[in-house]
């Protein structure tokens, strides 16, 4: 792995030039009802408030019409692909019909394959897994995780070598170093965020593409965030492939997929060695399956494939523009009601990135992000996250190495979650929080926390597992 020498030092910039927030904003609705929409969660104060979900980054609720879809086949679910069974025959039809309108959603080319996997993470493990051996992978260092340790670990277990591109201060700039160093050096694949989960911000992917082909490489796209958010075009943009989740796209039941060209998968490594992934087994051979078989061994995640494509058929049925519009005006709301908070920064990569999606990160100046999460939740019922988002590298770069909050939007929000947060933490800044918090086990609390639990089954133990449920204070 070669990890190339910092061109620039980002810091953590103003979203944008000032502006006054609107005096009357006109209220957004949701764009499309979400299951939870109405839930409502307890407060320190003894009250109850709708739940403010602003996470929808980390994972979407599930669409109504996903969770109705799912009520609709769970009767008619049984093995697929080799049982003769009437609902084996039903259930395959519904797999293989799922299959194609995720591959339609992204706007697939006919020779592309799409692999149902777990979410994005086991995308581009997949095809980490089959890049050609002695094929160099470029990556740049503002990746999710989930975009950089498995080129990280296939450079160290394959032949494959991974260079790590740090940005610069610019668009225009970085895209002059990624096209800099695809000409000093053959890649085979360049893989590329198609939106930031830190602060929404990408490199324009047509421009990536027309780049990386020019000098003989392929372009993935982790697209976890830009798929759900904005749509996008395998045939549109060139890229060569793209990787999302289900449960970022408003069907949480633990499908993702793999969408692209076909050669690399139809030889490549299998994924997982198991039943479904060949056409013969010996003592002395296998035979393997093409894709997507070859990548789908075992019995697959059918009912979570037929909920993701009920989410693309969903948000595939709005009209033109209206995913963006919505989302630009919360952004747009979010971003003008936080630069009216004393101490609140937004944070930005590059002052000339366009678009951005619903994904907005800031820091309270001399606050532990994670006490304003947990004050947030406890005394106003608004659920943001607070950490460092998986993303760890850019976090340093823009100088939140301790960590930030992140609040982000999606098909279901209204703007009355949006102004809240804005109030809150004006509240917060100007009067402090009413409750007394801690830290335990790496997680901020309220201490003597008497809000009821929910009644549902499962959680009678969740007060004395919470803490350690939350995990390092710095993921």
């Amino acid at each position: 792995m070669t990890v190339l020498a910092e061109q620039s030092c980002l810091e953590v910039v103003p979203s944008g030039s000032p502006t006054s927030a609107t005096a009357d904003p006109a209220p957004v609705e949701a764009l499309l009802p979400v299951v939870g929409g109405t839930t409502t969660v307890p407060l320190v104060d003894g009250t109850q408030r709708v739940y403010a979900n602003l996470d929808y980054a980390a994972s979407a609720p599930a669409l109504q019409a996903v969770a109705d879809r799912v009520t609709e086949v769970l009767p008619l679910y049984a093995s697929v692909h080799r049982g003769a069974g009437y609902l084996s025959q039903v259930s395959t039809a519904l797999y293989e019909s799922a299959r194609q309108t995720i591959a339609r959603f992204v706007d697939a080319r006919d020779d592309d394959v799409a692999v149902i996997t777990r979410n994005t993470t086991d995308s581009l493990n997949l095809l980490a897994g089959v890049v050609p051996a002695g094929g160099r992978v470029l990556v740049l260092d503002l990746e999710h995780h989930a975009n950089l340790l498995p080129w990280v670990r296939t450079s160290d277990r394959h032949a494959h070598r991974t260079t790590i591109l740090p940005i610069a201060a610019t668009v225009a700039l970085t895209l002059e170093s990624l096209a800099a160093e695809l000409a000093a050096n053959p890649y085979a694949l360049v893989t590329v965020s198609g939106a930031s989960n830190v602060t929404g911000e990408a490199l324009p992917v047509e421009r990536v593409v027309e780049i990386a082909h020019a000098a003989g490489a392929r372009v993935a796209v982790d697209g976890a965030q830009l798929v759900p958010h904005r749509g996008f075009s395998l045939a549109r943009t060139g890229a060569d492939y793209v990787a999302f989740s289900g449960h970022k796209t408003y069907a949480p039941f633990g499908a993702g997929a793999l969408v692209g060209r076909r050669d690399w998968l139809d030889t490549g490594t299998p994924y997982l060695a198991g039943g479904g992934a060949v056409r013969d087994v010996r003592t002395d051979r296998t035979v393997w399956q093409p894709a997507p078989a070859r990548h789908e061994a075992g019995s697959p995640n059918v009912v979570g494939a037929i909920a993701l494509a009920e989410a693309c058929d969903a948000l595939a049925a709005l009209p033109t523009g209206a995913l963006t519009e919505h989302e630009s005006a919360l952004r747009s709301r979010l971003v003008a009601g936080l630069e009216q908070v004393p101490g609140v920064q937004v944070v930005r990569i590059w002052p000339d990135s366009d678009e951005p999606v619903g994904v907005v990160t800031f820091t309270v100046a001399d606050h532990n992000p994670g006490l304003v999460a947990a004050y947030l939740a406890a005394e106003h019922g608004i659920g943001v996250r607070d950490g460092r988002f998986c993303a760890h590298p850019l976090l340093s770069r823009l100088g939140a190495s301790e960590g930030a909050i992140r609040a982000s939007v999606g098909v279901g929000t209204p703007s009355e979650a949006v102004d809240r947060l804005v109030a809150a933490l004006h509240a917060y800044v100007t009067d402090g929080p009413r409750s007394r918090y801690e830290v335990v086990d790496g997680c901020w609390a309220v201490v003597d926390d008497t809000r009821p639990l929910i009644e549902v089954h499962g959680l009678d133990h969740l007060a004395a597992t919470a803490a350690a449920a939350c995990g390092p204070a710095l993921d």
